[in-house]
């Protein structure tokens, strides 16, 4: 910690990102009517309430445009006012949006959004996989971004986060959309990680994607000691693990 604030600083504090805040803002209210129907309808669709998965799908991108809406203050004023911005921004936002009409619809008529390959669906499905791709990108774009700055340990562990977090989770979550579910294995007894419930008896892919979508938190933290060593070493070492959660997955097993 000394290192870190002995560090020079080669950034400052910028006002927020209108686009991001705004889309971080939406998304989290939108969340509210999901909790209500929640509370109201007592459904089940394989054993969980029909609608906790639109639920966790809303805090998971809140958390996610959020993260980068604060990580945007980092960089410098006007690295996200151009007209190709704003255009990109628009087309994230379009597949934020789309990604919670499809999961939310899929809830309110009784039936699966994931692995759900059935008559229309299955073209749903597709489309929205390139959604999702396409809102995972931003994380990709912003790291770029970051990447400039990347003689500040600080920006550094930024970006490689980011970057990570696109480059992990593309191959991890294409895999497991390619399939019907996301365990690879047949469960005997069900039994399951505490709170987070992937499988410990077989394979579960689960596991490497909340990794990977989570490199954008982890690695960063190696950026406060000050030390680009230790954020070269956080992030070798993050990627490391999510593979071996990922091949260890993919080998029907579990992780450890």
């Amino acid at each position: 910690m000394t290192a870190f604030l002995a560090a020079p600083r080669t950034w400052a504090v910028s006002a927020p990102n209108r686009q991001l805040m705004g889309l971080t803002l939406f998304v989290a209210l939108a969340a509210l009517p999901v909790m209500a129907a929640y509370g109201l309808d007592d459904r089940l669709f394989q054993g969980d309430n029909i609608w906790l998965k639109p639920l966790k799908f809303h805090l998971a991108l809140a958390v996610y445009t959020g993260t980068l809406a604060l990580y945007a203050m980092l960089l410098p004023e006007g690295t996200f006012t151009s007209r190709r911005w704003r255009v990109y921004i628009g087309v994230v936002t379009a597949c934020i949006l789309a990604e919670l009409a499809w999961i939310g619809g899929a809830a309110a008529l009784g039936t699966a959004s994931h692995f759900n390959v059935t008559g229309l669906w299955a073209a749903l499905y597709s489309l929205m996989g390139a959604a999702a791709v396409t809102l995972t990108s931003l994380s990709l774009v912003m790291g770029l971004a970051f990447w400039k700055h990347r003689t500040d340990p600080l920006l550094l562990s930024v970006a490689l986060g980011l970057i990570l977090t696109f480059v992990l989770t593309v191959p991890v979550a294409g895999t497991m959309s390619s399939g019907t579910g996301h365990l690879i294995g047949t469960p005997v007894t069900g039994a399951r990680f505490p709170l987070m419930g992937w499988s410990t008896e077989v394979g579960d892919l689960r596991l490497p994607h909340f990794l990977a979508t989570h490199a954008m938190h982890a690695v960063p933290l190696a950026g406060l000691t000050g030390s680009r060593t230790a954020v070269w070493t956080t992030a070798a070492g993050f990627t490391a693990l999510t593979l071996w959660c990922f091949a260890r997955a993919l080998q029907g097993l579990p992780p450890f």
